[in-house]
């Protein structure tokens, strides 16, 4: 036993030294190494994203666990974290007006701060010139912080005081970073930030006010997390009511979004590589194996066991996919580089160290590709039987056993869905391209079918007849090439389409006219001079909505409470007033998904999608909403999906007509700000009461954020394109050897070299042409999925994709045969037939 292992490695090693210098292994190992590249960079990146997530989430928090609640922290709440030995910090917030010395009036998003705050990060502010410090301490009793637009906005400088309800206090700084600001609507305006011991003297605490109590705790990292878990359980079973957990998972969800719609995109192209990199393993492998078949039959003539060639063959390859899996590895961490600085923008500070899960995952998938896909094939040149020396029709290569391939497939698959990392876009790419590629069997099939039954008459030029009886001789081989050639376009052609038509819907939701301001509290008395202003600055368009306040009161004809859910936001949304609107128009930029919208429908309403689950609603169900004090009954007659990132005006509920009679409402807009200096100023000075929300530092770096996923996307795009391009060469030459055959006979028969060159155009534009049309037409099936699935876009492709797929299949096929079948022209006859002979 000792001495057969010690032979199969010693064979194994000299094979694998020998198939190194014969570049028998070139393309086998390029593939592993370049799945293995792109794997790993694209998880590289995320591990280390998700650790500065988690390290930054305590400072953008401003604790390790934070309670947010409309009312006084409950006691229970605090006495918990005391008896973890958490240290906690309360700040309060809510928005209200502030005034200067000279009248004019802001709504600001107010901050009263305790000592010790924050818990975690720092606050930095400007107190002379323009030089940034950390603050020591808080705001002093009688002094505030302020955003620097609140100076400008009111021509107020540092120094001067600021009027907070019965307050006058002097600003001694502006906040140049605040690190728990938030993403709230609220704290959008400008932030005053003010000692606690100076809030009461406001008098804007009153028990109807709308405040937001915030308790950060800091601490033991497994107690701060206990303390969060038993925190949240708590109101999740109503033992305390109207509180909110954060914690270090809910870190910057305004930039959550962005940052899993890139790992979306960059898993995407990666699981891509991998697909083809395995069509690429697979037919590499054939064809290594079908170039060994007369040297193994040769090694059992001189006695070799089969145990023993396996052996050495499976050292050979798991060498071989080793040191492709590390030099993988190591391209992937060099490449991820460029993914942090394109992708810089989203993340303030340096990311951690990577962790070692990529690099098992890299080795892992590299394995698993030689194992599942390189694999079978080589290990058939152990069963070769001694007879092919000198009967070289017996000993062929052989299907994989439907068991070995089954197995196979499905380690891959799962090692895929693992790397995704994401459930729904795993399973649409891994399961798309196992339904392709059965579709593309199926295509090739039926077209080999017709082309026996269709078979051009003697009349037919020479080259069109050599052409189709060539691919007629060979149906297994036309069909695996047919197939191959359709996987790697359908992951060229759906690479294509995402970069264009989706990457194109996508910045279609933040668009470069977008609206960047947002108004709201327009009298209804100020209607028509507002939409006057907003005419003579140059705005053309905005969008429009009254806003009217009500409260659920009944579904279906029963009074609800909040206790009647058991979530949490089921509880908060019964418990406060709803905004509601009307339109007599489907708002464009809402897409009704249940149901119809009527125009102008008396006793209806259309629900957002969201809210009607989290309320348990659907169509038919009937709710009353109390406006001050004036009850209406309406049906649930559509439901919406809305965008909350569209920087449009959207509500929850809106009545499908003009105006609601007898009922008290507001108005709220939203429009693109005309360049003009000074033009929110104004506006504000003609109407004081209004609330002008300045959106565009937000839009700005969502469209930034886009500009750089799509780079980084761009980046990554070309670990595919190799990779298609690789497919495409290693199915144009996986028959190199049996055209090289074939060809020799024909010219000795009398065949010129002239014709032969038009027989193999035919042959490759015909499987081109074919592969590109079935590519094209499934791309677009996987894309439209991903769009509505994985990506939430609405997608559709142009009629002609499947035409274009088809030319563009023609001509890469015979461009890579041009490449790949070069000399086969131009071997010498003789010593082609020699070499058959052998």
């Amino acid at each position: 036993m000792k001495s057969n292992w010690h032979l199969a490695i010693g064979l194994g090693w000299r094979n694998l030294w020998r198939d190194l210098r014969a570049g028998e292994l070139r393309l086998l190992m390029f593939s592993v190494t370049l799945a293995v590249a792109a794997l790993t960079a694209v998880g590289f990146f995320a591990d280390r994203l998700q650790a500065g997530l988690w390290r930054d989430a305590r400072l953008l928090l401003g604790g390790d666990a934070v309670i947010v609640s409309d009312k006084p922290t409950p006691a229970a709440i605090e006495a918990q974290a005391d008896k973890r030995s958490l240290v906690r910090n309360t700040s309060v917030n809510f928005p209200t007006m502030a005034l200067s010395a000279s009248g004019a009036s802001k709504l600001v998003a107010l901050k009263a701060v305790s000592p010790g705050y924050p818990l975690r990060g720092q606050v930095q502010i400007i107190q002379t010139g323009q030089t940034v410090q950390v603050a020591q301490g808080i705001p002093a009793p009688g002094q505030v912080w302020v955003d620097p637009g609140l100076l400008e906005s009111l021509g107020l400088a540092r120094g001067d005081v600021l009027q907070v309800g019965e307050s006058r206090l002097t600003i001694s700084a502006s906040i140049a970073h605040e690190p728990d600001r938030g993403a709230g609507f609220m704290n959008f305006s400008p932030r005053v930030m003010l000692n606690q011991a100076d809030l009461q003297a406001t008098g804007l605490v009153q028990p109807a006010s709308r405040l937001t109590y915030r308790m950060a705790v800091t601490g033991e990292d497994t107690q701060a997390k206990a303390f969060a878990a038993w925190a949240r359980e708590q109101s999740d079973n109503g033992t305390v009511r109207g509180v909110q957990v954060e914690s270090m998972e809910s870190g910057r969800p305004e930039m959550r979004q962005n940052l899993d719609r890139a790992g979306k995109f960059l898993n995407l192209i990666a699981l891509l590589a991998a697909l083809l990199c395995a069509v690429a393993v697979a037919l590499a492998a054939r064809t290594f194996a079908a170039r060994h078949l007369d040297g193994c039959a040769l090694l059992r003539v001189l006695g070799q066991s089969q145990r023993t060639l396996t052996l050495s063959y499976a050292f050979e390859f798991v060498s071989a996919g080793l040191w492709a899996s590390l030099l993988g590895v190591l391209l992937g961490w060099l490449f991820h580089h460029a993914f942090v600085w394109f992708l810089a923008g989203l993340i303030d500070t340096q990311l951690p160290a990577a962790s070692w899960h990529p690099v098992a995952l890299g080795l892992g998938m590299g394995l698993t590709l030689l194992l599942a896909f390189g694999l079978p094939p080589v290990l058939q040149l152990a069963q070769v039987p001694p007879l092919r020396v000198i009967r070289r029709d017996v000993g062929a290569l052989r299907p994989a056993a439907a068991g070995v391939m089954l197995l196979g497939l499905a380690g891959f698959a799962v090692a895929l869905l693992l790397a995704s990392s994401d459930v729904p876009l795993g399973m649409i790419t891994v399961g798309g391209f196992a339904l392709a590629a059965a579709v593309f069997a199926g295509g090739s099939a039926l077209a080999l079918k017709l082309i026996a039954r269709l078979m051009p008459g003697e009349n037919a030029p020479r080259w069109l007849l050599l052409a189709t009886r060539q691919v007629a001789a060979r149906p297994v081989n036309a069909m695996v090439q047919t197939s191959a050639l359709s996987l790697g376009l359908l992951a060229l052609v759906l690479l294509v389409l995402l970069r264009t038509d989706l990457i194109n819907s996508w910045r279609q939701a933040t668009p470069a006219n977008a609206p960047d301001r947002i108004v709201i509290n327009v009298q209804p008395e100020q209607a028509t001079d507002f939409q006057a202003a907003l005419t003579q600055a140059g705005v053309q368009a905005y969008d429009w909505f009254p806003m009217i306040r009500g409260r659920l009161v009944a579904i279906n004809g029963r009074t609800i409470t909040p206790s009647d859910y058991p979530q949490e936001r089921a509880r908060r949304l019964i418990d406060r007033e709803f905004n509601l609107s009307t339109s007599a128009q489907q708002p464009a930029h809402n897409l009704v998904v249940e149901g119809q919208w009527t125009d102008n429908e008396a006793n209806a309403l259309s629900m957002e999608a969201g809210i009607a689950t989290t309320l348990g609603l659907k169509l038919g169900d009937r709710l009353q909403f109390d406006v001050a004090g004036v009850v209406t009954e309406s049906r649930i007659t559509s439901l919406r999906k809305v965008d909350w990132g569209s920087m449009r005006a959207n509500f929850f509920v809106v009545y499908p007509v003009a105006n609601l009679p007898d009922v008290p409402r507001t108005y709220m807009t939203a429009f693109k700000g005309p360049s003009q200096p000074g033009f929110d100023n104004a506006l504000v000075q003609q109407f004081p009461n209004i609330t002008n929300v300045d959106m565009r530092a937000t839009l700005q770096q969502v469209q930034n954020v886009m500009d750089q996923v799509i780079r980084a996307v761009e980046f990554l795009f070309a670990f595919t394109l190799l990779a298609g391009l690789m497919v495409l060469l290693a199915a144009v030459t996986s028959t190199r050897e049996d055209r090289a055959r074939e060809f020799a006979i024909m010219r000795a028969l009398g065949a010129s070299g002239a014709l032969l060159a038009q027989v193999q155009r035919a042959e490759l534009w015909g499987v081109g042409l074919l592969a590109g049309f079935m590519a094209s037409s499934a791309a677009m099936a996987v894309g439209w999925a991903m769009a509505k699935y994985a990506f939430e876009f609405n997608w559709t492709p142009a009629w002609y994709v499947p035409l274009l797929g088809a030319l563009a299949g023609g001509l890469l096929a015979w461009a890579a045969g041009w490449w790949g079948l070069a000399g086969v022209l131009k071997q010498p006859v003789a010593h082609t037939l020699r070499q058959s002979a052998l």
